[in-house]
């Protein structure tokens, strides 16, 4: 008789309160509440996690020991499923005992609930719609090839941009969301790399923070750990640096 494998349980990632925690952002903003019926979840003392299935990305929050220990359930309860996974820093050490664990990523996971200070810049900012997919793609391509979302992707609300005086684009951003909870994420802006340092990146970035913190009361964003200026700018912005975390795959080979 073949064994049946039962999918695992979807449970309550609140019981803890872990997402009023320092570190543990990610949860208290990206995960939704009440749980969507098809989200599939895991808990542990201090520790959850979750499954963007169609992706195959598991994320968790908590103490790094406990979030290795769920990510590591996971990936044997759902074996071929759990392709990659976002945690609390350290995660990818403590799973690589178990699992080949690759291209490990240092992020950081940055929020702030108010408008930042007004860049006199921001006037020049405006919104792009689907006329203007090609030109930012062709945008992005040159001056943020590793950009992380593209235009035409679904979570994608908007882009915005700026533009020089002969109408050519010379920034852009995107006003995009988390996938599990919808709440708001700023992603892929990226600045002309000849006309980097006029402020056009902090602006950009602000009109985008005062858009999303007017309208939902708060804005989110990913940042590469060891991006110096990014730092300074995020911060200067007003965007908590408190939820290290790292990204990496597992390899099936």
């Amino acid at each position: 008789m073949q064994a049946t494998t039962f999918p695992p349980q979807t449970v309550d990632l609140f019981t803890q309160g872990l997402e009023q925690q320092t570190g543990a952002a990610l949860l208290r903003f990206g995960a939704a509440r009440p749980r969507p019926a098809d989200r599939i979840g895991w808990s542990g003392d201090g520790a959850v996690a979750w499954l963007d299935e169609p992706r195959g990305h598991l994320w968790s929050v908590g103490e790094p020991t406990a979030a290795a220990g769920l990510t590591l359930r996971a990936a044997h309860q759902l074996p071929g499923t759990v392709e990659e996974f976002t945690g609390p820093r350290g995660t990818d050490v403590l799973l690589g005992r178990h699992l080949p664990v690759t291209d490990p990523v240092a992020w950081l996971f940055r929020w702030t609930l108010d408008e930042p200070p007004l860049h006199p810049a921001e006037k020049r900012v405006t919104e792009l719609d689907g006329t203007h997919h090609d030109e930012l793609l062709a945008f992005l391509s040159e001056h943020s090839p590793a950009h992380s979302t593209g235009p035409g992707s679904p979570d994608v609300s908007f882009w915005a941009g700026i533009r020089d005086a002969d109408g050519r684009l010379v920034a852009c951003g995107a006003m995009s969301s988390l996938r599990d909870s919808g709440a708001p994420l700023m992603a892929s802006v990226a600045t002309d790399a000849a006309q980097r340092g006029q402020g056009l990146g902090a602006a950009l970035t602000s009109w985008l923070t005062r858009y999303a913190v007017r309208r939902y009361g708060f804005c989110t964003l990913w940042q590469l750990a060891d991006n110096p200026p990014a730092d300074r700018l995020y911060t200067r912005l007003g965007y908590r640096n408190e939820d290290p975390c790292v990204a990496a795959r597992i390899s099936t080979r």
